[in-house]
C-alpha cells in the first residue's frame, strides 16, 4: 500500500540523506506516499468530526483527534498495520538512523487529526515520555489527506528553530503527502489558522514512534506550547504560565504515580 517507488534500496538511502541533512532538525516531506487507489480509499472514507473522541478548543488549539479504529473503515486499521509491520518499522528505522523503533496500540500511538474552520495548533515540542508505558517518542509520521489543498487555507505543517523565533519551513498539508520528523527538545513544529469554505476540513493520518527509554532522555513533559513571536504580551505570558504549570503538576504526578 505504500509508493514502491520509495522502498528500493537506492530511494532508501535518498531518503536517509535527506533526512539526515533536513533543517532546522531531522526530517523528511515525501508526496504519493501511499498507492494511488489505497490513498483515494482513504480520502473517501475520512471519518466525520462526530466519530472523533477528543476536541480541544483553547489558548493554544484548536483541532479534534480520534483512535476508534473500530468506528473508522477498515482501510484506516490496514493503514495503522502497516506502519506497524515489522518491514516498515526497519525501513523507517533505516531512514532516521533510529533502532528499534516501534509504535503502540493506543491513542498515543495512530489515529486521525481534524481541523474545521478556525482551526490552528500552536508551535510546540511534543510529550516526550509515554506516560503509561514509559517508553521514549522519537518520530512523528504524518499523512495529509486535502485533495485541493490551497496556499491561502493556511494550515501549513510548519517547522521552527529551537527559540521559536524563525519559521523555517511550511509544507502545504496536501493530498497523499507524508512528513516524518524526529520528536526531541527542539523539534518545534505546529500550523496556522485554518480558512476554509464550508464543509472542508484539515485531514491527516498520525503514526507515532518510540524506542524503549534512553538514560540521556530528558525529564518527563507533556505538550510544551509557545505563543508565536508575533503574538501579543499577555497570549505569551498566558502560554508560558500555563504551560509551566501544567508541566510542574503532570512531572510530579508521574512521579508519585498518578494519572491525571
Amino acid at each position: 500500500m505504500i509508493n514502491p517507488n520509495l522502498l528500493s534500496e537506492a530511494s532508501i538511502q535518498k531518503l536517509k540523506q535527506d533526512f539526515e541533512k533536513a533543517k532546522p532538525y531531522k526530517h523528511l516531506a515525501i508526496d504519493n506516499f501511499l498507492s494511488d487507489d489505497f490513498a483515494a480509499e482513504l480520502y473517501a472514507n475520512f471519518p466525520k468530526p462526530s466519530d472523533l473522541t477528543t476536541h480541544y478548543k483553547g489558548l493554544n488549539e484548536f483541532k479534534s483527534e480520534g483512535s476508534s479504529f473500530d468506528k473508522f473503515h477498515p482501510s484506516f486499521r490496514k493503514l495503522k498495520e502497516i506502519l506497524n509491520s515489522e518491514e516498515w518499522r526497519k525501513i523507517i528505522s533505516t531512514i532516521t538512523g533510529i533502532d528499534g523503533l516501534y509504535s503502540v496500540d493506543d491513542s498515543m500511538g495512530s489515529g486521525v487529526h481534524q481541523g474545521v474552520n478556525g482551526s490552528y495548533l500552536d508551535i510546540h515540542i511534543d510529550f516526550n515520555i509515554h506516560v503509561d508505558r514509559n517508553i521514549h517518542r522519537r518520530i512523528n509520521l504524518l499523512i495529509f489527506l486535502n485533495k485541493d489543498w490551497k496556499d491561502e487555507y493556511g494550515g501549513h505543517c510548519e517547522m521552527w528553530n529551537k527559540d521559536v523565533s524563525v519559521r523555517e519551513q511550511a509544507y502545504l498539508p496536501g493530498y497523499n503527502r507524508c512528513v516524518i520528523f524526529e520528536t526531541n527538545e527542539i523539534s518545534y513544529h505546529g500550523y496556522g489558522k485554518v480558512t476554509v469554505p464550508e464543509g472542508k476540513t484539515r485531514n491527516s493520518f498520525f503514526c507515532y514512534y518510540y524506542t524503549d527509554l534512553r538514560a540521556d532522555a530528558a525529564r518527563y513533559h507533556d505538550t510544551v506550547f509557545k505563543a508565536r513571536p508575533e503574538e501579543g504580551t499577555i497570549k505569551k505570558i498566558k502560554t508560558n504560565f500555563k504551560e509551566t504549570l501544567k508541566n510542574e503538576v503532570k512531572y510530579w504526578a508521574k512521579k508519585v504515580g498518578v494519572k491525571i
